[in-house]
């Protein structure tokens, strides 16, 4: 049931990558909280399928693509008369020592994590200027974003660290336009995506899934693997005029594995 008193209730956000894991959470958080929803993806079925359950829009996206970018954000911004809240989650991850990385790999990483923030970000960024009542963009970035010490990572991390400079970037150009930017950096996070670097890491490590999963929860001071649901809520409050007065923060969500 949506709560009207919420600040969020009434205002139209847009999430990328919202087909699945921490998207499909932000997705379902952002509507429990009043806001309608455009689930995007480059699955439009996945897209739909979250969309369906939380009675919202789902939307194709391929957040590389700068002129799709433009084109969704023109889009949503017609048909519900602004955009109030954009969440740029969509990512990937790949594991391999660093001397095997792959040029591929390493460009598969940057273009999704870090030019499609870059490009979502401007997409936003046109219409809440042009509509002139401010608004909040919500990058993911990742505690790899922070911590540069992450095994077999590190095209990763070069796209993490990069969402996050590029979120101050951001929020300082935007500020005068009373659009606030951050940024949230989760940790360990049970989704499909951790499922498949588990793996990796357990082969890369001659171990298993299970004892790789240990070492993950004993680095978390919290003692548990983090949930989408608990990124989502971070997101959430970025999002809401709660948040009002931060703009430019990367926000650490991640049971105190890595603090600064």
């Amino acid at each position: 049931m949506t709560d009207l008193a919420s600040p969020l209730a009434g205002q139209t956000a847009v999430v990328t990558g919202g087909g699945s894991g921490i998207g499909r959470a932000i997705s379902h958080e952002l509507a429990r909280r009043g806001a309608h929803v455009v689930v995007s993806d480059l699955s439009l079925a996945a897209a739909t399928r979250v969309a369906d359950e939380i009675g919202a829009d789902a939307r194709q996206l391929d957040v590389t693509d700068g002129p799709a970018c433009d084109a969704l954000a023109r889009a949503i911004d017609a048909e519900r008369g602004g955009i109030d809240v954009w969440c740029s989650n969509a990512g990937i991850s790949s594991m391999a020592p660093f001397t095997e990385i792959t040029e591929a790999e390493y460009d598969a990483n940057l273009d999704i994590n870090l030019k499609g923030v870059f490009l979502c970000g401007q997409a936003a960024a046109r219409v809440m200027i042009a509509r002139g009542r401010g608004g909040s963009i919500v990058n993911t970035a990742s505690m790899a974003g922070k911590k540069g010490a992450a095994p077999y990572l590190a095209h990763y991390v070069a796209s993490k660290f990069g969402v996050v400079g590029l979120t101050q970037a951001m929020a300082a150009e935007l500020a005068p336009h009373r659009i606030r930017v951050n940024c949230v950096c989760p940790g360990y996070v049970d989704t499909s995506m951790q499922e498949r670097e588990l793996a990796w890491e357990a082969a890369l490590r001659g171990t298993t899934p299970d004892a790789v999963r240990q070492t993950w929860i004993a680095d978390t001071p919290l003692g548990r693997i983090e949930t989408p649901e608990d990124v989502a809520k971070a997101v959430a409050f970025l999002a809401s005029d709660d948040a009002g007065f931060i703009t430019g923060e990367a926000l650490a969500v991640n049971g105190g594995s890595y603090m600064d």
